[in-house]
């Protein structure tokens, strides 16, 4: 792993960090990480719209709904 990290140009403690998910490691080596490894590819797809379904439910679930009128009563 020394090699992975030296390639990442990071230490082998940061990678360690890296390896166990902590959330303090930023995302900058999260990806010379992933590029070392040849992921870096997936990193796009995060942020992606098209493929975040549950995030478009979401934020359609806070758009403001529209009310239907009440038809218009004509004299009789």
């Amino acid at each position: 792993m020394q090699v992975v990290a030296d390639r990442a140009r990071t230490t082998r403690a940061t990678l360690t960090r890296v390896e166990r998910g902590d959330p303090a490691t930023s995302m900058g080596v999260y990806c010379s990480v992933l590029n070392v490894l040849g992921l870096l590819d997936g990193v796009g797809m995060l942020a992606d719209v098209a493929t975040d379904h549950v995030g478009v439910e979401l934020e359609a679930s806070r758009l403001p709904r529209r009310t239907p009128k009440a038809p218009k009563s004509g004299p009789t």
